[in-house]
C-alpha cells in the first residue's frame, strides 16, 4: 500500500512539473486529479498562510471600541442639539411674547390666558407621575428608541410654534412633560452602559469577560467617569448654543436698559413679590413674521438632525436576547423595580442630593439670571416657553419676581450671562477626570461642588443687585461662572456615583428613574414656591443643601463600615416553551397546564429563598460566610442552567 500511494505521489509531482514519467499508466492519472481537487480544496477552505488570528481579534475589538466612542459622542452631542433647540426658541418667545405691543398686534382676539395656564400646568405637573409609567416605557421601547422616541416629542413641541393655539401647543406642553423622565433615565442608563461595553473590548481576553461573569469590583469606574465626564462636557454647551437666536436675531429688536427698566426699584434679595416697574414693552421695533417663520425653520432643521443622530449614530445599548429577555419579565415585576430599588439605603440618602440638583438648575436660570414672571390677572401674558432648563423642566414664569442679573443689567445682556454659564458649566464638567489623574476619593467633587454653592448662597442672601449700573456685570459674570462650576460638580459626580455604586446591576435604568424623578418633585415644588420672598428661596436651598450633604456623608460613612444594603434582583425571564416537548427532559406526558403549575410553584419558592437570602446579606459574597457563599453559588448555578435550558427549548421551539 506504501508503495502505491509512493508511486501516486511520483507520477503527481511529475505531472505537475509537466514532465510524466514514460512508464505512464491510465490508472493513476484518475488519482492523481482527485488528489489535486482534494489539495485545492483545502487550500480554498483552509486558514490563509498570512492569517493571524490574534490580529484579527484585536482589529476586531479595536472596531467594537470605535463604536462604543461613537455612540458616547452620538448621544451627547444629540442631547446638546435638542436641548439647544428647545432653550432657544423658549428664550426667544418668552420675551417676544412678554412685549404688550407684539402680544396685542399677534393675538389680541386670542384667549392666552387659560391656554398657558394650562401648558405650564402639564409641563411641571406630568413629570411628577413619570416614577408609574417610565419603566413600562423603556421596557416596551428600550433605551436607544426611548432616546429616539423622546426626542421626535421636543421635535414635534418645536413644531407647534409654527401655529400657536389650544389644541397645538397644550397637547405638545403635556407630552414634553410625560417625556422628560424616560429621556432623562434612558440618557444615564445609556452612557454607563458604554463605559460598561467599553470595559469589555478592552479586556476582551479577560476569563471573566469571555464566560459573562460578573465584573470584578470598580474595574469600569475609570470608564463611567471619562464618558459621564464627556456626556456632560458636550451637553453644557446647550446653554451656549441655545444663545444664537437670541444673538444673531433677537437682540436687534430689543430696547436697552434705560427703557425697559425704567421704574424698577429693587432688584436680587431686597425683592419682595411682583417686582413693580418693569417695562410693559421690550421692543423698540416688531420682527416681521417671515423672520421669525424662517429661524424657527433653522431650529426645527436642528431638532430633525438631533433625531437623526439618536437613530444613527447611537447603537444599542444590549443585546437582541437581553432586551427580549426584559420584555419577559412582566408588567408587573416592571412596574415594581424603582420602588424596591427605594429600599437601597445608598438610593435612599442620596435623596436630598437629586431635589437639590433640580432646584440648583431652576435657581440659576430663573433667579441668579433671568427676570421671572408669574400670571398677572391685570395684564394677561402669552408665553409658550414651558421651561428652558436642561434637566427635568420646569415653567419659566414672567412676572417680575426679584432676580439677579437681567434685572439690573437689562435684557440686552442676558445672552452673555447665559453663555458664560453655560461655558463655565462645560469647562468645570471636566474636574471629574481629576479623580483619575490624582487618584481623589469620589466625595471631592460632589461635597467641592455643595460647598461652591453653600458659599454663594451666603453671598446671595446678603448682596442685591442694582438696577441699571452696569459697572455690575464683572461680579454677575463672577457669580454665574461659580455657580456653573457647582452645577457642573453636581450633576456630573452624581451621574457618576450611580454608575460606580450600582456597577453590577443587570440594568440601570431603574435606579436612573428614581434620580430623575425626584428631580421633577424639586420641579414641581419650585412651581408651587413662586410667591416666596427671594430670601425665604434661598434659606430653602441653604436648608436642602446641608440636608443632602449630611445625608451623603451618613451614606459614605455607611459604606466604609460595610453595613448591608438591600438590592434587589431584576427576575429572570419566564420564557414560554411551547410545541417539540419530546425535545424536553421533562415528562412528555404532562399536560401544559399541569406543568405550567408547577414551574410557578418553583419559580415563587426559588424567588422567595432569593429574596430571603438577599434581605439577610446584601452585600458582597466575600462578606458572607462560607456556607452561605458556597449555597448561594450553588443556587446561582442551578438557576443559569435552567435558565439556558430554558434558551435552547427556544431556540428549537
Amino acid at each position: 500500500m506504501a508503495a502505491v500511494n509512493t508511486e501516486d505521489n511520483v507520477y503527481c509531482e511529475a505531472v505537475l512539473h509537466g514532465v510524466p514519467p514514460a512508464d505512464d499508466d491510465d490508472d493513476l492519472q484518475p488519482r492523481c486529479q482527485e488528489g489535486n481537487i482534494q489539495g485545492q480544496e483545502d487550500e480554498f477552505l483552509g486558514p490563509h498562510p498570512d492569517y493571524d488570528e490574534e490580529e484579527e481579534e484585536r482589529k476586531y475589538y479595536r472596531r467594537k471600541r470605535l463604536g462604543v466612542v461613537k455612540n458616547v459622542v452620538g448621544a451627547s452631542c444629540g442631547g446638546m442639539i435638542l436641548y439647544s433647540v428647545y432653550m432657544g426658541l423658549l428664550q426667544m418667545q418668552l420675551i417676544l411674547h412678554y412685549d404688550e405691543t407684539y402680544r396685542e398686534v399677534k393675538y389680541g382676539s386670542l384667549g392666552l390666558e387659560d391656554i398657558d395656564n394650562k401648558m405650564l400646568m402639564g409641563i411641571n405637573v406630568t413629570p411628577v407621575v413619570g416614577l408609574l409609567y417610565t419603566p413600562v416605557l423603556i421596557r416596551f421601547l428600550g433605551t436607544k428608541w426611548m432616546m429616539f422616541l423622546a426626542s421626535g416629542i421636543y421635535a414635534l413641541f418645536v413644531s407647534t410654534n409654527y401655529w400657536e393655539r389650544y389644541y397645538t401647543l397644550v397637547p405638545s406642553a403635556v407630552a414634553i412633560g410625560v417625556a422628560i423622565v424616560p429621556l432623562w433615565a434612558s440618557l444615564g442608563n445609556y452612557i454607563t452602559r458604554m463605559a460598561q461595553q467599553y470595559y469589555e473590548y478592552v479586556n476582551y481576553k479577560e476569563e471573566h469577560v469571555q464566560e459573562q461573569k460578573k465584573v470584578p469590583k470598580g474595574a469600569c469606574h475609570h470608564y463611567v467617569i471619562i464618558f459621564q465626564s464627556v456626556f456632560y462636557i458636550c451637553f453644557h454647551l446647550s446653554f451656549v448654543f441655545a444663545e444664537f437666536p437670541m444673538v444673531l436675531f433677537l437682540n436687534n429688536y430689543l430696547s436697552d436698559y434705560n427703557h425697559t427698566l425704567y421704574n424698577v426699584k429693587q432688584c436680587g434679595a431686597d425683592g419682595k413679590g411682583v417686582i413693580e416697574g418693569f417695562n410693559k414693552t421690550v421692543l423698540h421695533q416688531l420682527p416681521r413674521s417671515m423672520l421669525l417663520i424662517e429661524v424657527e425653520s433653522v431650529l426645527m432643521g436642528a431638532a430633525f438632525i438631533a433625531m437623526i443622530i439618536f437613530l444613527a449614530m447611537c447603537g444599542a445599548a444590549y443585546r437582541p436576547t437581553e432586551e427580549i429577555d426584559l420584555r419577559s419579565i412582566g408588567w408587573g415585576n416592571i412596574f415594581q423595580l424603582p420602588f424596591k430599588h427605594l429600599r437601597d439605603y445608598r438610593l435612599r440618602l442620596l435623596c436630598p442630593f437629586f431635589i437639590y440638583s433640580g432646584f440648583e438648575v431652576l435657581f440659576a436660570v430663573k433667579g441668579l439670571i433671568l427676570v421671572r414672571n408669574e400670571w398677572s390677572r391685570e395684564r394677561p401674558l402669552f408665553i409658550t416657553t414651558a421651561s428652558w432648563v436642561p434637566e427635568p423642566t420646569a415653567a419659566v414664569d414672567f412676572n417680575h419676581k426679584s432676580s439677579y442679573g437681567v434685572c439690573a443689567l437689562g435684557m440686552e445682556h442676558l445672552w452673555l450671562l447665559v453663555m458664560v454659564y453655560g461655558l463655565a458649566s462645560s469647562a468645570c464638567s471636566a474636574l471629574s477626570l481629576a479623580l483619575l489623574l490624582q487618584r481623589l476619593p469620589r466625595q471631592t467633587l460632589l461635597l467641592g461642588g455643595a460647598v461652591v454653592h453653600l458659599v454663594l448662597l451666603v453671598v446671595l442672601m446678603c448682596w442685591s443687585s442694582t438696577p441699571k449700573k452696569l459697572d455690575q456685570l464683572p461680579q454677575l459674570l463672577i457669580l454665574v461662572a461659580l455657580w456653573g462650576l457647582g452645577t457642573a460638580l453636581n450633576k456630573t459626580s452624581l451621574s457618576t456615583l450611580l454608575g460606580m455604586l450600582y456597577e453590577d446591576k443587570e440594568r440601570l435604568d431603574f435606579v436612573y428613574t428614581v434620580y430623575h424623578w425626584w428631580q421633577a418633585i424639586a420641579i414641581f415644588i419650585v412651581y408651587l414656591w413662586s410667591s416666596l420672598p427671594m430670601r425665604a428661596k434661598l434659606a430653602i436651598l441653604m436648608v436642602t443643601l446641608l440636608v443632602a450633604g449630611f445625608c451623603y456623608w451618613q451614606m459614605e460613612h455607611r459604606l466604609v463600615k460595610k453595613i448591608p444594603f438591600r438590592l434587589p434582583r431584576i427576575p429572570r425571564p419566564r420564557h414560554k416553551v411551547k410545541g417539540y416537548r419530546y425535545l424536553e427532559e421533562e415528562n412528555s406526558d404532562e399536560c401544559e397546564s399541569d406543568k405550567s403549575d408547577v414551574e410557578d410553584e418553583d419559580e415563587e419558592g426559588r424567588q422567595a429563598e432569593e429574596e430571603r437570602v438577599e434581605d439577610a446579606s446584601s452585600q458582597d459574597s466575600d462578606s458572607l460566610g462560607p456556607e452561605r457563599g458556597r449555597a448561594r453559588g450553588r443556587r446561582r448555578r442551578q438557576d443559569d442552567t435552567a435558565y439556558e435550558q430554558a434558551g435552547d427549548r427556544e431556540v428549537y421551539d
